[in-house]
């Protein structure tokens, strides 16, 4: 049985991966868990690698350092491609409010931070309360761009004695900073006397302007765009519209830019909401036609782009009306219908409405791919030049005044920014940046279990004697701290804004990047509000949370 103690308590790879295996399955298993409605997920994996280091189990030291950073770059890398197409939207509308109301959050989170160093006169360190700051809001991206900006001090000299074990801080206010955010939004809910069945009414009732495209039939009354063409009537109107198909009293077509306008034409167009009145306003008036009782040989197909030679292309260039008499009408991108205007990109994985005879459409098919097997080929080229790009970016120095040292975005800054630019741009160079969304969880769900359980196995040693000491019940105190009172600030001058309380509490959870609270935020809506307001400000609060925490080691520590 020699080798079994061997396997278990020796210095070998077999050793190492089989610690981080059971850390990991382990971890992920009782992560399911579910207390009070809510389970920590692959964050359990944490404390699966305390536990196993609190008894002693260790790791190469290298080869942890490997998989800690190369796990945080997968997950990171990850993240981006999947927020970069949406990153840039963001801010667009009551975006912008949202994100506002999202930053601030993240400066008094920075501003109770820093107050805590002053109010314990120094006995937390900085960089200690960063990485508390991290737990209190779990962001674990921001523990790594910490850790790294440690690292970089540390190599530099600047640093006094030997890079402090900040996944320690993270990992004791990590609970605190689940319970602490729910607290928060009880406490906003009994302050101003939130009743969840009116708010929800009060949502339903709003008339919010969305983008999603409409389909819509309208009968030409206007007879000042008779003889105009469609292509003319959208540069007097200004506004964008796609007409899928015309029926002129004898016969359904497909019309083209050059299609002239007739007193009793009945057009399908497919417009964005905030344009219909104007649409509807300037042609005529809108009617209900079933559409199915006069056409013959026209058909609507979605049809997904696979081929990667249509990456990159715009719709307009294809000359599908011209060439083959097919419309396209809509796009459909990561869960986003987008109107289908002649300058608008297609990228991989896009799926496209195509109307059209089913002749013409099936040429249209072999031109666009959809061969949905080519979707679930990994596109590793693009994932490994990403990342190796975004090492460069991270590595540039950039010099500030005041700082030790010049900063650098490092390996979680780097990755995170040239994945969100591949993500929203990557098709101009032909890249293909589509994942499967199990692909791109699968590399997301590893990379953070490994630098997880990296972080729970390094700090093990010392976690149970950190907790149960004086230091240990103010990280507790200061996590507690840190998580509430910007919380219960932003969410007090959120509702004196007006703001729907479940859009409200979305938005809180997103700005603390907490997927528990959107768990809880969730359960108690009927309504999808607090998941939209979590994606509307999560890009840009991941990508400060990140920046944050290098910056404030760099200045500060």
């Amino acid at each position: 049985m020699e080798w079994i103690t061997e396997l278990l308590t020796g210095n070998s790879i077999a050793h190492d991966v089989l610690i981080y295996a059971f850390v990991i399955a382990t971890g992920v298993m009782l992560g399911k868990i579910k207390v009070c409605g809510i389970s920590l997920g692959v964050t359990f994996v944490l404390f699966m690698g305390i536990l196993v280091g609190h008894f002693g189990f260790s790791v190469d030291h290298t080869v942890m350092h490997f998989i800690k950073e190369f796990g945080l770059i997968l997950f990171i890398f990850s993240i981006g491609l999947q927020v970069g197409p949406s990153f840039f939207t963001s801010f667009k509308k009551g975006g912008m409010q949202l994100n506002g109301l999202a930053c601030l959050l993240i400066l008094l989170g920075i501003g109770v931070t820093i107050s805590l160093f002053y109010i314990f006169n120094g006995d937390i360190s900085i960089p200690m309360l960063v990485g508390i700051m991290q737990g209190a809001v779990t962001n674990t991206p921001g523990l790594g761009a910490a850790q790294e900006a440690l690292r970089q001090l540390s190599d530099a000299g600047e640093l006094a004695g030997p890079i402090p074990s900040i996944g320690l801080g993270y990992a004791v206010a990590y609970p605190m900073g689940v319970i602490g955010i729910l607290l928060s939004f009880l406490i906003l809910r009994g302050i101003f006397r939130v009743k969840l069945d009116k708010e929800e009414e009060s949502l339903k009732n709003q008339q919010e302007v969305k983008e999603a495209p409409n389909w819509i039939t309208i009968r030409v009354t206007n007879e000042s765009v008779v003889g105009c063409t469609l292509d003319q009537c959208q540069s007097m109107i200004r506004r964008q519209f796609v007409a899928s198909r015309l029926y002129n009293g004898k016969d359904v077509i497909i019309p083209t830019d050059n299609t002239i306008l007739s007193i009793g034409d009945i057009v399908s167009v497919i417009v964005n909401q905030a344009d219909e009145r104007a649409v509807i306003a300037f042609l005529g008036k809108k009617v209900d036609y079933v559409w199915e009782d006069s056409e013959k040989a026209l058909v609507s197909r979605r049809i997904v782009v696979t081929q990667s030679n249509i990456n990159g292309r715009t719709i307009g260039s294809l000359a599908f009306r011209s060439v083959y008499g097919v419309n396209i009408t809509r796009v459909h991108r990561s869960g986003i219908d987008l109107l289908a205007r002649p300058e608008l990109y297609l990228q991989v994985g896009d799926r496209v409405t195509v109307v059209g005879t089913i002749e013409a459409i099936s040429k249209v098919e072999k031109i666009l791919g959809n061969t949905l097997k080519r979707l679930n080929e990994p596109h590793l080229i693009t994932i490994f030049l990403g990342i190796f790009v975004g090492i460069l970016v991270g590595s540039i120095p950039i010099h500030f005044p005041n700082m030790p040292m010049p900063a650098k975005l490092g390996l979680a800054g780097g990755p995170l920014i040239v994945a969100i630019l591949l993500g929203r741009f990557g098709y101009r160079l032909k890249l293909i940046t589509y994942t499967t969304q199990s692909a791109n969880l699968m590399l997301r769900e590893m990379g953070i279990s490994l630098f997880l359980a990296s972080v729970g196995i390094s700090a093990g040693a010392e976690f149970v004697d950190t907790v149960v000491s004086p230091d240990g019940v103010r990280w507790i105190l200061s996590g507690m701290l840190i998580t509430m009172i910007p919380a219960l600030i932003v969410g007090v001058i959120g509702r004196l804004l007006k703001i729907n309380y479940f859009t409200l509490i979305g938005m809180i959870s997103g700005s603390t990047t907490n997927p528990p609270a959107l768990a809880y935020s969730s359960s108690i809506a009927n309504n999808d509000a607090p998941a939209v307001a979590y994606s509307t400000v999560y890009p840009l609060t991941m990508f400060l949370r990140i920046i944050c925490a290098q910056f404030i080691i760099l200045l500060l520590a």
